[in-house]
């Protein structure tokens, strides 16, 4: 019968690891003639006891063992340092190209940073270990809580997930904010992990980064106003703009074109910040008993939601009124 069945497995290519099963199977089949060869000589075959067989059969949970195990020991332990914030932040590949190729409004287009949002969100929502995110221009910022565990810490596993959820929701939600226009190549987000050890060092990484988004619109405000409304070209407008400091771009502005840059969308000066709310919604279900009729009843919940603000997250105002994002360390 055992001789059958492998000769049956030896002519099923569809099966998967064949080759090793077949080889499982003659071992058992080889093990069997063993001990009743054992018994025959002993002339006890109706007494005999034959030992239980050992699992040839692993669990398909467990790697499977073999002589090139060894070139896991090339793997890089990049475990994250315990007690610290994990920050891992996406920039967009070759952007300028990007937003050239697709038409965006200059100097900022409400469709991409509602993407750009949107996706960011997505993250959040697939990874709740994300306490807070901050985003502007083409990048975004997740920032994983001191206690988290996903991955194992692994900074690469952490990295890799955060980009590919960004980067297919990206893709997914492009017809919501862009209707009827194609989507005319994928689009590319590199990343980085940076662990923060305290609220200051984390606090100060987030201003930073609000900070260089203040710099970069104020720039763009003027630049391309300067284009559209002053007639200049590219090149004489980053003429025009060579040695000045904030104070002279928003002279400009003001003094020529009637536009105070503080009444701009704080959404374009501030960047948006996400972070995690609570809600209570309330929903109406429907009762049944055996001596009372039928009858709706409201029931109030709460749950936690992503919720985007454009605000200033540099000064302590901020945290102090969301004291529960960040744990007391004593910074």
């Amino acid at each position: 019968m055992f001789a059958q069945y492998i000769r049956y497995l030896k002519n099923r290519p569809q099966l998967h690891y064949k080759r090793d099963l077949v080889t499982k199977m003659q071992n058992i089949r080889n093990r069997l003639m063993q001990v009743l060869n054992v018994c025959r000589l002993c002339n006890s075959v109706k007494s005999c006891v034959v030992r239980p067989l050992p699992c040839y059969f692993s669990s398909t949970s467990t790697m499977a063992k073999s002589k090139f195990d060894y070139v896991r020991n090339f793997e890089v332990d990049d475990t994250c340092l315990r007690n610290c914030y994990i920050v891992v932040r996406l920039d967009g590949r070759n952007f300028h190209k990007f937003s050239e190729q697709h038409k965006f409004t200059k100097p900022n287009d409400n469709r991409a940073v509602g993407l750009m949002t949107r996706s960011a969100r997505s993250v959040m929502e697939e990874l709740e270990d994300i306490i807070i995110a901050y985003g502007q221009s083409d990048e975004f910022s997740f920032v994983f809580k001191r206690t988290s565990n996903w991955f194992k810490r692994r900074a690469s596993k952490l990295m890799t997930h955060v980009a590919s959820q960004f980067s297919s929701s990206f893709v997914f939600y492009w017809k919501e904010f862009f209707g009827e226009q194609p989507l005319l190549y994928p689009p590319g987000f590199d990343g980085r992990v940076v662990l923060y050890p305290s609220n200051r060092n984390l606090k100060d990484y987030l201003s930073w980064r609000q900070a260089d988004c203040h710099i970069n619109n104020l720039y763009n405000t003027v630049f391309w106003t300067l284009v559209q409304k002053g007639k200049l070209t590219t090149a004489q407008a980053e003429d025009r703009l060579k040695g000045t400091i904030a104070a002279d771009k928003n002279e400009i502005l003001f003094s020529e074109f009637d536009i105070n840059y503080n009444k701009e969308p704080a959404i374009y000066r501030k960047g948006t910040t996400l972070i995690w709310e609570k809600h209570d919604e309330t929903v109406t279900k429907q009762t049944n008993g055996l001596t009372v009729e039928r009858r709706d009843k409201c029931v109030t919940r709460s749950r936690r939601i992503v919720q985007a603000h454009h605000c200033d997250i540099i000064g302590e105002e901020f945290w102090q009124q969301r004291s529960n994002i960040l744990e007391d360390d004593g910074c």
